[in-house]
């Protein structure tokens, strides 16, 4: 345990550095898959193929494949349906220039809700591969198992830490953003900034190819379906989208909204072309930030167990405030005032009032959990580096928070990436700026999950942070050296996230916040393995609905982190480290219509 006891003071910036520090940075079905694990794809379809978007009756497929001629597709159901170019509808990859780098997409229509479905590409040099997807059920309650993951950098390829997640028999799996990370230098582009959309292709080109005889992307998109939106590294770091241009050096226009820059419209390109998206569209909505742009928004049911509700939480954003410094205490509320702004938005009014509707309508259709993604953390971490998550919008947080607790909006989760760490936390808000302002509580809680790979990740971030501010003692920075990578669910300091826990809960608990975790929260959850916060691991997060119970399991997978001089000097050693549970909890939902039975005696020991 520490001996030294740290002034209030001082533990709030020690805390405020420890949050700021995130912004710096079943079998049988199996055999269908593309490949067994560590083979990779042939050389004529180097990202592999993947089918995505998917809704009861329909899906986007995709591949690219780089030999002369045109690849083939072929779908199986229930029964053969035969070559399927005619279902295959032309997406404008033609008019976004996608066919001089190989790239195919296409919609397959009129599938049948609640199916397994099968499909083989083969390219025009005769390399086969097969995939498959499931359409979600249309009613009922089925069961759901999904996965999430985000923040991938291409020097960190071929990312481990997803490994197992094409095993695990998900239903689909989302890309929650920071896909690629085009403004970090890698092997493939080793300069600090794609410009061209060349650039940006070859950026995800990377992420996706066969990097010492593995590609986790490939085998696990193969698998099941994907969703995925952007976030800022598409692009360029902490931009604003709906921010006048001029307002950021780094776009090169000196009229018009950074959604309209040049740089953004290359970088959201590619990303379109090497996803399997629908391609959709705003019209006019009366607000110049979105009419006629690009639409990730996505709401998808999968039966009565879920809806997915998919944000893009960057394209259409107010600029941000100047961020804070958490040692003064005036910033702090300059900071927080600027947040509750009056018309301060994130989403954009429009991409707002479609959550609010979409949100009420799955409630009203008896569907028991909502997963509302998006990349960026709602969870309260405190001011520091605030400016780029929600609460740097904290009128529109306030705004959908209030909107769901009024509404009787029932099991709500969020799910967010960006912080590179699994962080948990039961949902509050305020109704104005100030520190002392009540926090109002809600149902609804937020899950972070683990980057895919990102060095490094927030825990050794943080205290790295915190040690060269002088915010902890060499004899605490030694102490945290000397703990294994070992989360259990106590808070003795006897591991490295119990460490960073530590300080970041007594920082939020002196500003008026909740502590990490369900515990003491009107969430009814159990921790099973592992802690609410794993902040030293690349990995994903696993959800599952059980059928009969709606019981949600959450659990978050990890392998130790490793830097690009590992991955160069020991591949196979660090290829060879297996995703390990680091958190594991339970929650029982709230009964949306009396339509099923919770049952949780196993579990509780009763």
């Amino acid at each position: 345990m520490f001996t030294r006891h740290p002034s209030t003071r001082r533990l709030i910036r020690l805390g405020a550095a420890c949050l700021l520090a995130a912004c710096l940075f079943a079998a049988t079905w199996a055999t269908l898959s593309a490949m067994p694990a560590g083979d990779p794809p042939p050389p004529s379809l180097p990202n592999g193929i993947a089918a995505g978007d998917v809704t009861q009756t329909q899906a986007i497929v995709w591949t690219r494949n780089v030999s002369t001629g045109t690849a083939a597709w072929r779908l199986k159901g229930d029964h053969d349906v035969g070559e399927t170019r005619a279902a295959l509808r032309s997406m404008g990859v033609t008019s976004m220039g996608v066919t001089s780098m190989g790239v195919t997409t296409g919609t397959l229509a009129d599938l049948t809700p609640g199916a397994r479905y099968v499909y083989t590409v083969t390219s025009s040099a005769g390399a086969v591969m097969t995939g498959t997807f499931r359409t979600p059920f249309a009613a009922g309650r089925h069961g759901l198992r999904f996965g999430v993951s985000g923040d991938g950098r291409g020097d960190l390829a071929p990312f481990p830490a997803i490994a197992n997640a094409a095993a695990r028999d998900l239903d689909f799996f989302v890309e929650l953003g920071d896909t690629v990370y085009a403004d970090v230098p890698s092997p493939a582009l080793p300069i600090t900034q794609a410009t061209t959309l060349n650039q940006f292709r070859i950026k995800h080109q990377e992420v996706y190819a066969t990097r010492h005889s593995l590609n986790a992307w490939a085998e696990l998109r193969a698998g099941t379906a994907v969703f995925a939106v952007i976030d800022d590294h598409e692009v360029t770091n902490d931009f604003a989208g709906g921010a006048d241009v001029a307002s950021d050096s780094r776009f090169t226009e000196t009229t018009g909204l950074i959604n309209e820059s040049a740089l953004y419209r290359r970088g959201v390109q590619a990303f379109h072309e090497y996803n399997p998206l629908r391609a959709e569209f705003y019209g006019d909505v009366g607000d110049p930030r979105l009419d006629g742009k690009r639409k990730f928004y996505r709401y998808r049911t999968f039966g009565q167990d879920a809806a997915l509700l998919l944000l893009d939480a960057r394209s259409f954003r107010d600029e941000e405030i100047a961020p804070v410094d958490p040692d003064n205490q005036l910033d702090v509320l300059r900071f927080l005032n600027q947040a509750f702004e009056p018309g301060r938005t994130m989403l954009g009014g429009a991409q707002l009032a479609q959550l609010k509707a979409d949100l009420l309508d799955a409630q009203a259709r008896g569907i028991t959990w909502k997963f509302v993604a998006v990349p960026e953390p709602i969870q309260n971490l405190g001011p520091a580096g605030g400016q780029d998550r929600f609460e740097g919008y904290a009128t529109e947080r306030t705004e959908l928070l209030r909107f769901i607790r009024e509404e009787g909006i029932q099991n709500v989760v969020f799910v967010a990436a960006d912080v590179h760490g699994t962080m948990v936390n039961n949902l509050t808000y305020q109704e104005r700026a100030g520190l002392a302002e009540p926090q109002q509580p809600t149902d609804a809680f937020e899950v972070t999950t683990g980057p895919v790979a990102y060095d490094a990740p927030f825990g050794p971030t943080a205290v790295e942070l915190a040690a060269d501010l002088g915010l902890i003692t060499p004899e605490e920075k030694a102490l945290y050296d000397s703990l294994p990578v070992a989360p259990d669910p106590d808070d003795e300091v006897d591991d490295k996230d119990d460490f960073v826990k530590s300080y970041a809960n007594q920082a939020l608990t002196q500003l008026g916040y909740d502590a990490v975790g369900l515990d003491g929260s009107s969430i009814d959850a159990r921790l099973l393995e592992g802690d609410y916060m794993a902040v030293h691991t690349y990995g994903w997060t696993e959800f599952e609905i059980d059928a009969a119970s709606q019981l949600l399991t959450v659990t978050a997978y990890g392998v130790p982190a490793y830097t690009a001089a590992e991955m160069a000097a020991d591949p196979a050693g660090v290829i060879g480290r297996a995703p390990a549970i680091v958190s594991r909890f339970v929650v029982t939902p709230t009964a949306v219509d009396g339509g099923f039975d919770v049952y949780l005696p196993l579990i509780r020991g009763e």
